[in-house]
């Protein structure tokens, strides 16, 4: 009896020592309303490599600053764990990340489930197959450890989460274009190595209160090269279609009234600026999918539609992905011919719309006595169909012709640019020899506009002006940047000195609109009366303005200036972007 006792008792160790590890989620075994800390992310992407060996790789492919592992899995049955094994097969790459804000967490429970349902041979059967998938469980990892049960108070569930922002309070869907954040290099890093064809950035919205629960947006679909729009639209299309078949109520545009808490006014669809994920994946010839449940349902049922979402992309990506990448192959190649050609640096939604129903609910709205404007009050108990004014027509708004050449940034300001085209994986050369007239296009800013505050941690720059044609030297070690590759549009967006978030726009080159020199007003005073002497015309031209300005005649400083921007001791590099657009190849 003792034997056997022994016996069981060891042949129960042994069980228990070979038991397939736990894989699920905290959020899981609490019914979905908890989500768990880092150090589960930690811990599933190990035992997931450990449980499936040949289909899953777990990776760091960065170090936040407070010295955290920024994890990812690369999960595939095809074998290729390395990006040079997916190129040779030809397998298209598709990066799922979650928690770019870590409040918004839905991504990391959903994603997790999905990545065990597939490898169990339940869902998606076959995807893993012809694709490679990254997924990215937290991006924003510090935020994610910043937990309180306060985080979102306009969220419902989970109980706790992390904070929007990482720990040096940046928002990292504003940072795709300036990268100044080490989790976005370590993410571009990532991207430039695997070139993902679909990049799926999973969200939470906020807002009002309806029925609709999740908003599915591609990019390109109204940007980017106009032939591969088809393939962004499929995505979208096709995303719709299965999480519809499921039970949910998407919408393809961001659900957000016009005018702020007021349904009636309807919604805008549009494009959005490269700093945000869908904005720049366009500029690089892929697609990317911005996924927004809705904040207002319940943690449950966002983590179901974020992983139907996320089940659907790698079924899409497995039936379509070889030909979407013949047309992002082909977009690549149109954009190295781009030159000469008028390309779109921003976009604009018309007031043009349409009258679309809208599942919402009842409401009134009601002058408040707290802040004396009209409160929305939301009834969830009574369904209300709305009718409401949606406008999506989004055309091009400030253009630029791309150059024939590229651009030449000066020796000066070199290194700091080429660590910018490094992190983006631009192609650029550095110039040898030196030119002391080389013909080419300036920008001289009419008008130089900071922001007050700061914004990201710059103080942005807008300017008004226009490129002309000027002799100018170009030292060498200066950096030529062709428009003629596969990131062209990039390139212009981040060099076009109007671009929203040109490296200017950012502030990059701040100094260039900083006037530095000046001249005593006792010695303007001289200098102005010996230019009237010497030139009568301009005498004239002096007093007309004063006549006919009475601003100007009333500023001392702009009266004295007027000479002085006309004396040899003037600056000429003041408001000069030093950035140059040329025709011709440098080396």
């Amino acid at each position: 009896m003792i034997r056997s006792v022994l016996l069981l008792s060891l042949s129960a160790a042994f069980s228990m020592a070979h038991a397939a590890p736990d894989l699920s989620t905290l959020s899981e075994r609490s019914g979905f309303l908890k989500t768990g800390r880092y150090d589960e992310v930690i811990q599933l992407c190990a035992a997931f490599q450990s449980a499936w060996p040949k289909q899953v790789k777990c990776i760091d492919f960065g170090t936040t600053p407070e010295g955290r592992p920024m994890k990812a899995l690369i999960v595939t049955r095809s074998g290729a764990f390395t990006a040079a094994a997916a190129r040779q097969r030809k397998l298209p790459v598709t990066l799922i990340q979650g928690g770019i804000h870590a409040g918004e967490i839905d991504g990391k429970d959903a994603g997790f489930q999905a990545v065990r349902e597939i490898l169990d041979g339940k869902l998606a059967k076959g995807a893993l197959d012809k694709q490679v998938l990254i997924f990215v469980p937290v991006f924003n990892v510090d935020g994610h450890e910043r937990f309180t049960p306060n985080n979102r108070p306009n969220q419902r569930g989970p109980v706790e989460m992390g904070w929007r922002t990482t720990a040096q309070n940046f928002n990292l869907n504003r940072d795709y274009v300036k990268a100044d954040a080490p989790e976005m290099q370590a993410m571009l890093k990532l991207v430039n190595a695997w070139d993902p064809l679909v990049y799926v950035d999973l969200h939470v919205t906020d807002g009002a209160k309806f029925e609709h629960d999740v908003s599915i947006q591609v990019e390109p679909v109204y940007s980017g090269d106009a032939e591969f729009r088809k393939a962004g639209l499929a995505l979208r299309s096709n995303v719709i279609a299965d999480i519809t078949k499921l039970g949910s109520q998407p919408q393809s545009y961001y659900m957000s009234f016009v005018e702020n808490d007021n349904p009636a006014s309807g919604f805008a669809d549009g494009v959005s600026d490269p700093r945000f994920s869908t904005g720049y994946f366009q500029l690089r010839n892929r697609m990317a999918m911005l996924v927004e449940t809705h904040s207002w349902k319940d943690y449950p049922t966002r983590v179901r539609i974020t992983h139907n979402a996320f089940i659907s992309v790698l079924d899409q990506v497995a039936a379509h992905g070889a030909e979407w990448q013949q047309a992002a192959a082909a977009a690549d190649a149109r954009a190295t011919r781009i030159a000469g050609s008028a390309v779109p640096l921003s976009w604009k939604t018309t007031d043009k719309a349409r009258m679309v129903d809208f599942k919402g609910y009842a409401y009134t709205r009601t002058p408040s006595d707290v802040s004396g404007i009209l409160m929305t009050r939301y009834d969830e108990t009574r369904p209300q169909l709305w009718t409401v004014p949606l406008r999506d027509e989004v055309l091009p708004d400030l253009m630029a012709t791309a150059p024939a050449g590229g651009y030449i940034v000066p020796a000066a300001f070199a290194a700091s640019v080429a660590a910018k085209l490094d992190q983006h994986g631009i192609s650029y050369s550095i110039v040898k020899t030196a030119q002391d007239r080389a013909a080419v296009d300036t920008f001289r800013a009419d008008k130089a506009t900071f922001t007050p505050g700061s914004f990201e941690s710059h103080q942005r720059l807008a300017v008004t002006g226009a490129w002309k044609s000027e002799p100018r030297a170009v030292g060498a070690g200066a950096l030529y940047v062709p428009v003629g590759q596969p990131k062209a549009r990039l390139v212009m967006a981040m060099f076009e000195p109007q671009a929203p978030d040109s490296l200017l726009a950012w502030g990059m080159f701040n100094n260039a609109f900083e006037r530095k020199e000046y001249m005593e007003e006792y010695v303007a005073e001289d200098v102005a009366r010996e230019q009237m002497a010497a030139d009568p015309a301009l005498a004239a031209q002096f007093k007309k303005m004063v006549d006919s300005d009475p601003a100007f005649a009333k500023n001392g400083r702009a009266r004295l200036e007027f000479f002085a921007k006309r004396h040899a001791s003037w600056d000429e590099r003041f408001n000069l972007y030093p950035v140059m657009r040329t025709n011709v190849e440098f080396k």
